[in-house]
C-alpha cells in the first residue's frame, strides 16, 4: 500500500507541475513581465494569451507596473519570459484588437481586476 501511495503521490505532482507551465501569464505581474503586452494590456483592458482574450482591470496606470518589475528584479526576483506571440492577437476569429484603447470599460465583461502586487492585490489571477 505504501509504494502505491507514492506512486500516485508522484504522478499527481508531475500533472500539477506539468500545467504549471502551461498556465497563462498576466504580462504586468513582475515575474512575467512584458512591457510592450503589459503596455498595450493596460490600455486595453485585458491581454491576448495564446490566442485568447483575457479580460483584466488594471487598478493603476502602466508606470506602476513598470516600477514594481524593476524593483522586482533589483531584489534578485526572476523574470520568466514569453516569447512575444504569446501575447499576440490571433490572425482570425473573434476578439478584442489591441490598440482601440478600450481602457477600463472593456473589461466590463467580468475581466479580473488588477490592482497590484502582493497578497493583498495578486488575488491569484495569474495562474
Amino acid at each position: 500500500m505504501k509504494k502505491s501511495a507514492k506512486v500516485t503521490l508522484s504522478v499527481v505532482a508531475a500533472v500539477g507541475l506539468a500545467s504549471c507551465g502551461r498556465s497563462r501569464r498576466d504580462p504586468c505581474e513582475a515575474q512575467y513581465f512584458n512591457e510592450m503586452a503589459c503596455q498595450q494590456a493596460v490600455s486595453d483592458g485585458g491581454y491576448y494569451w495564446g490566442g485568447s482574450w483575457y479580460p483584466m482591470r488594471y487598478s493603476y496606470p502602466y508606470p506602476f507596473y513598470y516600477d514594481h518589475y524593476h524593483t522586482y528584479v533589483s531584489r534578485g526576483g526572476h523574470v520568466y519570459t514569453s516569447p512575444a506571440t504569446t501575447y499576440a492577437k490571433p490572425a482570425s476569429g473573434p476578439g478584442k484588437t489591441f490598440g482601440t484603447g478600450g481602457g477600463a470599460s472593456s473589461s466590463s465583461s467580468g475581466g479580473t481586476v488588477r490592482g497590484g502586487f502582493g497578497s493583498t492585490g495578486s488575488g491569484g489571477a495569474g495562474s
